[in-house]
């Protein structure tokens, strides 16, 4: 069972990724309206993306300096500002491409914000034993939200006008600050720092870049992001149209994501349950070695079944690597620090998906499509090598014992201070504590292909 608090959380989550997926395809469809500019439509969904670049740092060590619900409330009420301002723009008939990019880019930063402070909440409001369960949820939510929710309804409401395409995900992000507020209590670290924030984020930088297991990890979901970047970008050429390899209509392209969508949340579902089996190290390994095989696969079988039953199985080893990751994170790494660390690893994998997309389309230009695919699978299988000299079972485990012992020596000073450990574990989440005394709770990111979701 996950407490008051998660499903407050989950729940908020929910609102705002079925917006989510409204705003990504419904801004680019009401782009094409305004111009004919491949350029022009490209800087829309660049100014989304463009504050990951640039604000992920900040945004990570504001998450380990305030109220990280507080940020997740504010962040979101100013996306549903944003976006109801053009819809208005939109129903006056005042709708112009750079109102639509300043709304895009605002909504953007506030993306940040609330998606970094959303992972750095979690391990607040659930139990570290349990974060595996909460993530695979979060996970599963969202893949729903985004992918078989939002995309979908973002294409009805495209046809009835700009206003009500805008204004539907304002109105559902507005839902989503106003249910965080049912997350009773304060979700900060107990001693926030007070240094100029240049400092803490050279601190989050070096911590991570410090620790061996972190660095690994980032470094190869970044590779990951590159690898499945590149491929996934000229993939379509592959499958789709008369002259593709395998002949699919737009329209089985659409179900072919969606069953990659339908593996993904099936994988955040089970994976805690494999962690638990065979270990987490075991469960990463074994999860990014077969999707890089699986890459293989349309190259070798270029079916529409087998190319079905490959999406699958790609979106429940993402998801189960995702979860992975990501809960491995939030156990190693200290609440105070768990912002700035998110943040970077992050920036780590945003960043390197538009240079995979680059060498993708450059390769494909020269070497043609096969060389991209094999070229990205091979990437993929090697990286998992590379990766399990540095985080194996030993390492991890070790992390966690010192993370674990980090952690018992902050409640043993906070209780000679007269804080209970309670108090102390819960971030001061009176809700929290409660069901946690009483055992009615228990306690637990940029693409499906990647190493880690948003």
């Amino acid at each position: 069972m996950t407490g008051r608090p998660f499903r407050w959380l989950m729940t908020a989550s929910g609102l705002s990724n079925v917006a989510d997926g409204i705003t990504v395809v419904g801004v680019s469809l009401i782009a094409v309206t305004l111009t004919r500019s491949p350029v022009l439509v490209s800087l829309v969904s660049a100014a989304a993306t463009l504050p990951w670049l640039l604000l992920a740092l900040h945004a990570g060590a504001l998450a380990d300096r305030h109220d990280r619900r507080r940020i997740m409330v504010a962040a979101n009420a100013l996306r549903a500002a944003a976006l109801a301002g053009a819809a208005l723009a939109a129903w006056l008939g005042l709708l112009s491409l750079p109102v639509l990019l300043a709304g895009a880019l605002l909504a953007g930063v506030a993306e940040v914000l609330a998606d970094t402070s959303a992972q750095s909440v979690l391990p607040m409001a659930v139990p570290r034993e349990r974060l595996g369960e909460a993530n695979g949820r979060l996970i599963a939510v969202q893949t729903v939200g985004n992918n078989f929710l939002g995309a979908p309804v973002a294409g009805v409401l495209a046809g009835i006008g700009a206003a009500v395409t805008l204004g539907t995900p304002a109105l559902l992000y507005a839902a989503a600050a106003l249910t965080l507020l049912g997350m009773r209590g304060r979700f900060r670290v107990e001693t926030p720092s007070t240094r100029p924030l240049r400092a803490d984020i050279a601190e989050g930088l070096r911590y991570l870049w410090g620790h061996r297991v972190l660095r690994s990890l980032a470094l190869f979901s970044g590779v990951l992001n590159f690898a499945n970047t590149a491929y996934f970008a000229v993939f379509v050429l592959w499958v789709v149209g008369e002259e593709s390899r395998v002949g699919l209509t737009s329209a089985g392209y659409g179900v072919l994501t969606a069953a990659l969508a339908a593996g993904a949340v099936a994988g955040s579902l089970v994976a805690d349950r494999l962690t638990r089996r065979a270990g987490q190290v075991r469960t990463l390994i074994a999860g990014d070695l077969v999707g890089g095989i699986l890459l293989f696969m349309p190259v070798l079988v270029p079916t529409v079944p087998g190319i079905a039953v490959t999406a699958v199985l790609l979106g429940v080893t993402s998801a189960v690597v995702n979860v992975v990751i990501v809960s491995l994170r939030q156990r190693i790494v200290p609440e105070a620090m768990l912002g700035r660390v998110n943040a970077t690893a992050r920036l780590i994998g945003m960043g390197a998906t538009p240079l995979g997309a680059a060498a993708g389309g450059f390769l494909a230009d020269r070497a043609g499509l096969p060389a991209v695919f094999c070229a990205a699978a091979a990437l993929c299988v090697v990286s998992v090598a590379v990766v399990s000299r540095s985080v194996a079972t030993a390492s991890v485990a070790a992390a966690e014992a010192a993370a674990r012992t980090e952690e018992e020596a902050r409640t043993a000073e906070a209780r000679t201070d007269g804080i209970g450990a309670d108090e102390v574990r819960a971030g001061n989440t009176r809700a929290a504590g409660d069901h946690a005394r009483t055992g009615e709770t228990a306690r637990p990111a940029e693409t499906a292909q990647a190493g880690e979701t948003d």
